[in-house]
């Protein structure tokens, strides 16, 4: 299947598309009501207007620096997870997605870095906890979120990960515990994004790699805004060579033309002739 993720409503019903996501909460903070046409998707941890108007929110480090986008590495600023009210909140926003769309997908779960989260909240629980060692809390904490999502989920429950299959990057990184994760899911989706897809030797690395460590489905998902057309039909090939589905990021026009054209390209390429008998 060939699908897209996008923000404006009237693209998710393009014939072109075989489902759509339908990004109802952004890492901007910015929300809006969940729909029935597409698959409503939420950031989860990554929030720059709950960091702006809350800073209590933010995963600290162990030196007191907060997450925020203005730190080096981070695109956007990080909530912690553990904070038990924005937890909450997030929840029901993932409830009333579910009770529209059926299946709903998750992005940005999990703590922002491997020195992340070491605020008061996080100390104290992790004192009080049964583990010794942290990173061992640490997955606790995101698998109860992510188990506490799937009860709220009536259809599929489809998870984002960071793009990084390298074994136990994503359990440093994260806290993401794959084997105690992947029974929750039905689908993860791995955003291998580029600007041009000049080259695809890296693409192919980490989709294959993520073909091999995971046993749920796996969709690739591609930026499409400002891509050369040619370049974003060479890139599907690739990922679909690994992964059950691909969807295109945020330029559902760019994905709509690449599909017309590949679909144009490979009829241009079977050859009819007369029966010779």
């Amino acid at each position: 299947m060939v699908g897209v993720v996008t923000r404006n409503e009237p693209e998710l019903t393009w014939s072109e598309f075989d489902r759509a996501f339908y990004e109802c909460k952004s890492v901007s903070g910015r929300a809006s009501d969940p729909v029935s046409e597409g698959i409503n998707t939420l950031s989860c941890f990554a929030d720059n207007a709950a960091a702006r108007e809350q800073p209590d929110v933010l995963a600290r480090s162990r030196e007191g620096e907060s997450a925020t986008r203005e730190r080096p590495y981070f695109d956007w600023s990080h909530i912690c997870p553990t904070h038990e009210p924005y937890r909450e909140g997030l929840l029901e926003m993932i409830a009333d997605a579910g009770a529209a769309s059926g299946d709903v997908r998750l992005d940005d779960v999990g703590f922002p870095r491997g020195e992340y989260c070491h605020c008061e909240r996080c100390n104290d629980a992790f004192a009080d906890s049964e583990f010794d060692d942290r990173g061992q809390w640490r997955a606790a904490v995101i698998t109860e979120f992510v188990a506490d999502a799937r009860e709220r989920v009536p259809g599929d429950l489809i998870l984002a990960l960071h793009p990084d299959p390298y074994p136990g990057h994503l359990y440093e990184r994260s806290g993401i515990d794959l084997d105690a994760i992947e029974p929750l899911v039905e689908e993860f989706v791995v955003p291998l994004y580029d600007t041009s897809y000049g080259t695809t030797y890296w693409l192919e690395s980490l989709a294959s790699g993520f073909a091999d460590l995971l046993d749920a489905r796996l969709t690739v998902e591609l930026y499409a805004v400002d891509v050369d057309v040619d370049a974003l039909i060479n890139a599907t090939r690739v990922a679909e060579t690994y992964a059950d589905d691909v969807c295109y990021g945020y330029d559902a026009s760019t994905a709509r033309v690449a599909i017309r054209r590949r679909s144009a390209d490979d009829r241009d390429g079977v050859t009819h002739r007369p029966d010779e008998s």
